[in-house]
């Protein structure tokens, strides 16, 4: 009997989570507030409450919605008067960030988009536009391919990158590997990490960054300069999460990819 009940409850909890996945999730309030429906109804996530989970991060939240993949809120916040997306679980107890990609359309999907338009389709960039001037270069410098990487140090996406970006070194010594520092605001730390590296463009400090260890604290303003000179980079083509990828001709790919993959799409197949 206490089997059966066992199996009951657990088929039941099952339910809970599968319904809703299946059902066509209803528009967000205009109030801010999420919606209710099915397993929704005992998660909420208010303006308020958002604001004082992502407080460490000295943001301004100004919207929650529920997020177009289930589970997830879809947090809009603003931070130096520029805006971002960042998700928090139904537990809240983690945080996302980056994009939410819809697997059949390859494209980002947000719930935010008439408040943070995104163009629909991943746009290439003109890589002779990129500030190359201010990047850390990984592979061979005169390298006739050259790759381009929107990375965070802190960010745990980018960790596992870089582990094959250090592959990819060895198995295509013709690329140049321009890895561009751009801290997100849920890393607070990440900004004087990358103004370190760029100051002293040394790879011990560069790697020890990506390992997750203690790098020196950064001196110089014109790394501070340099940093937010991709940051803004970075904001105007539209490159909101990391990491974020240009190839050679220029076209954008989010998300990490291992050496062997890399290398193939750098060589165009």
């Amino acid at each position: 009997m206490f089997q059966i009940r066992t199996l009951l409850f657990t088929l039941l909890l099952l339910s809970c989570f599968i319904a809703p996945v299946a059902a066509k999730m209803p528009p967000p309030a205009e109030n801010g507030s999420v919606p209710v429906h099915d397993c929704v109804k005992c998660h909420t996530l208010t303006v308020k409450e958002a604001g004082e989970l992502l407080s460490f991060a000295n943001v301004g939240v100004k919207s929650v919605k529920l997020a177009l993949s289930h589970g997830l809120y879809e947090i809009l916040f603003e931070q130096g008067g520029k805006t971002g997306i960042v998700y928090i679980d139904f537990g809240k107890k983690h945080l996302l960030q980056g994009q939410v990609i819809d697997l059949k359309t390859k494209q980002p999907v947000i719930a935010h988009e008439k408040e943070l338009p995104r163009p629909k389709e991943l746009q290439k960039i003109d890589p002779t536009t990129i500030p190359t001037q201010h990047s850390f270069i990984m592979g061979n410098p005169k390298g006739s391919k050259k790759l381009f990487v929107f990375d965070d140090p802190d960010c745990p996406y980018c960790r596992k990158l870089h582990l094959e970006l250090k592959k990819l070194e060895k198995i295509a010594p013709d690329v140049a590997i321009h890895v561009m520092l751009m801290p997100l605001p849920m890393h607070p730390e990440a900004f004087d990490k990358s103004r370190t590296i760029l100051e002293t463009k040394n790879r011990v400090n560069f790697d020890k960054a990506f390992e997750g260890k203690a790098v020196p604290k950064p001196a110089k303003e014109s790394s501070k300069a340099a940093v937010e000179a991709i940051i803004r980079f970075a904001n105007t083509n539209g490159i909101t999460g990391t990491p974020t990828l240009i190839l050679p001709n220029g076209k954008v790919v989010v998300g990490a990819r291992d050496a062997e993959e890399l290398k193939k799409l750098i060589d165009g197949k």
